[in-house]
């Protein structure tokens, strides 16, 4: 059984179901995996960098069978990287956090669905104007970097905005109960994070995961340390949402202390990601957490949430009578 909505139609998906493109984290076996099963990956290109992008990109094209994307920071973006991107002929291209304008003409010719990221209305009608074939309206609940607007109030109010095209609800959703939400509020499918992060595919270290799975929702928090002390100049308002830990402690709200301690503190931060400490860097992850119990092949977790999509939309149809 399958769920149909104008994405699903559109790229030939089973499931209304997109993977995030976390980067460093949303590789092309993770992507491949996830559209095997039916969903939307997407290779998390991040800031751009070409050798990773060219690695990756290599393997979802070679190990996907089904459409798969790739995903860029758009106010990092260059033409060189969204370029590298085409050549390796994904579906899908998602563009986040900026003027998607200049990179436009370029995807559009490459026959790739547009998909741009926002996080508030006026965005959302200024991704439609720019030519998005699909708008995802994220919350702030979401894991890694977003804003300040709340994912329920907020889908519909873009759904409304945006119409005809379609819009993905993101922030907080991490299983099928939250995709049939999704529905109801007027998206046509959603994209989740955190919970594919938590996939055996995914990039990031395995005990990175293992905190996810371990989380609370109330363990995580919006915060900008981790993109000062990487000296990532991030425009406002996006923050990054990680699970809370000791460096997160002793340096939130106190920024401008850190921007002044990067001589001391960007090595140690440095060796701790290359170690896999994770009481100094970061585990982006979002409220969904409470959701997520297991370390789980990408694949399965697809099915998974389908199911429990389709189980709750059965659900929702019976609780409806004729008087």
């Amino acid at each position: 059984m399958s769920i149909r909505t104008a994405l699903t139609k559109e790229l030939g998906l089973e499931y209304p179901i997109v993977s995030a493109p976390m980067g460093s984290v949303a590789g092309g076996s993770l992507a491949a995996a996830i559209s095997k099963a039916g969903a939307l990956g997407l290779v998390g290109g991040a800031y751009g960098d070409l050798d990773w992008l060219r690695t990756e990109l290599s393997k979802a094209r070679s190990e996907s069978t089904r459409p798969w994307g790739v995903g860029l920071i758009t106010w990092h973006a260059t033409r060189e990287a969204v370029e590298l991107a085409l050549s390796y002929e994904p579906h899908a291209f998602m563009l986040s956090f900026g003027d998607p304008r200049p990179f436009v003409p370029a995807i559009k010719e490459a026959g790739c669905a547009l998909i741009c990221q926002v996080q508030d209305v006026e965005d959302g009608k200024a991704a439609k104007a720019a030519g998005a074939d699909v708008i995802v309206a994220q919350g702030t609940e979401a894991g890694g970097h977003g804003a300040d607007r709340s994912t329920l109030p907020l889908v519909p109010a873009v759904v409304d905005a945006v119409a005809p095209t379609p819009v993905l609800a993101a922030g907080g959703i991490a299983d099928g109960r939250g995709l049939a939400a999704a529905l109801m509020l007027g998206a046509q499918g959603a994209l989740m994070g955190t919970h594919f992060y938590a996939a055996i595919e995914a990039l990031g270290h395995e005990s990175a995961k293992e905190r996810i799975a371990a989380a609370k929702g109330r363990d995580t928090e919006r915060t900008r340390v981790f993109d000062v002390v990487r000296q990532h100049a991030w425009p406002r308002p996006h923050t990054g949402r990680a699970i809370r830990n000791r460096f997160m402690e002793r340096w939130g709200r106190r920024e401008e202390d850190l921007d002044e301690a990067l001589d001391e503190e960007l090595p140690k931060f440095r060796a701790a990601v290359r170690d896999g400490d994770f009481d100094t860097a970061m585990v982006w992850a979002g409220e969904g957490v409470d959701l997520i119990s297991d370390v789980a092949p990408a694949g399965e977790l697809v099915r998974r949430i389908g199911v429990e999509t389709e189980a709750c939309l059965r659900h929702a149809s019976e609780l409806v009578r004729k008087a």
